[in-house]
């Protein structure tokens, strides 16, 4: 992230058994659970009230996974849907404060249909949900909004909406990805290298200690909040106030407040991600299979603007660059963009939201 600190790597305390071992087998099942419940603790709940969104909408509908938030200033025109990551923290990422909103930078320069995925934590009930239930889920959202749509896909969301833009090629008109890892083996970073060296054992026997989910509170133990210093805040999101001024102490505390709530992710869901998208790299070698059909990503041949940061510390630049060469997508079709700053400056950063944002939103409502 931006700033100063890298709090966004996972504690070496808690991985450096993991990196040790070379294969799975070398973990025995006893051993990885003794070890897995010693490093995350008892369950509890997330701390605080669930983030509030910042810019008046209505919930346009509801489904067991999802709700879909309608920003919508104007009735008519296709709708720009805003796939949220759906990993540890909730979807208000788009929406986080005044002057930190991408749901307010883009409606103010182009799209006035606007519309944000907000996955629900998961439930016991929902521990079997997998990658294809949220890609049925999300093809029910794109019909509700007339079966085509503009989509953008932040980070974990952006594999998701590229997969789906694959699936079904005519219902995206035209496809953002920002921060997303598509092919994690075209560069190193935090994230893919953290899936890559931890046996599969570790991430089982955390489904397990969840009783079949992944519990958020164990996962953001995983990452140093308390090395999430004010000037390492101040930089990542851009904040315009002075470190010491009261306006910036309570963005600081909203901040916070984001991070400290979490989401709980079904296991099946979780273990399909790490397993086949960042250990096996499906997606990037044409072995993923969506929905009962192998995904073929020369099918995406809309226009489609991809946005990385300089110095993101989760996704590399080239994991989401690479997705140039894999779609169908004619090259005076694409664009690309790279943003000052790390991963969370990208979808909370002041000067991106004023600078980068408005250009994408205007890309969309140009023909």
């Amino acid at each position: 992230m931006d700033g100063k600190q890298n709090p966004s790597f996972p504690s070496v305390a808690f991985l450096w058994p993991a990196l040790a071992a070379e294969t799975a087998s070398e973990f025995a099942s006893a051993v990885a659970k003794e070890f897995a419940t010693l490093a995350v603790g008892p369950a509890t709940e997330p701390d605080g009230p669930e983030p509030e969104w910042t810019t008046r909408h209505d919930v346009a509908l509801e489904l067991e996974s999802v709700r879909l938030r309608d920003f919508s200033a104007a009735p008519d025109g296709i709708a720009t849907l805003i796939c949220a990551p759906y990993a540890l923290h909730g979807s208000t990422i788009a929406d986080f404060a005044v002057g930190h909103s991408l749901v307010a930078s883009l409606r103010e320069a182009g799209p006035k249909r606007i519309f944000v995925t907000d996955w629900r934590s998961a439930g016991p009930d929902m521990r079997f949900f997998s990658i294809d239930t949220y890609l049925a889920d999300l093809n029910v959202l794109v019909d509700e909004l007339g079966g085509k749509v503009d989509l953008i896909g932040l980070c974990q969301g952006g594999w998701l909406s590229l997969i789906y833009a694959a699936r079904f090629p005519a219902k995206v008109r035209k496809l953002v990805l920002a921060g997303a890892p598509i092919d994690n083996g075209a560069g190193a970073s935090g994230l893919s290298q953290v899936a890559r060296d931890t046996p599969i054992s570790i991430f089982k026997e955390l489904i397990d200690v969840g009783q079949g989910r992944i519990l958020g509170q164990h996962v953001l133990r995983f990452w140093a909040l308390a090395e999430f210093n004010r000037e390492a805040i101040h930089g990542l999101l851009q904040a315009s106030d002075s470190i010491d001024s009261p306006a910036f102490e309570r963005l600081e505390m909203r901040f916070r407040d984001w991070y400290a709530w979490t989401v709980d992710l079904p296991g099946t869901y979780y273990l399909q991600v790490v397993e086949q998208l960042f250990k096996e790299n499906r997606l990037a070698t044409g072995r993923f299979v969506a929905l009962g059909r192998q995904v073929n990503l020369s099918t995406v041949r809309c226009p489609l603007f991809l946005l990385a940061a300089s110095d993101d510390e989760l996704v590399a630049p080239e994991q989401i660059f690479a997705t140039e060469r894999l779609v169908g997508t004619r090259v005076n079709a694409i664009r690309r963009t790279i943003a000052p700053g790390g991963h969370l400056g990208l979808f909370m950063g002041r000067a991106i939201l004023s600078d980068i944002w408005p250009d994408i939103a205007r890309w969309l409502v140009r023909d």
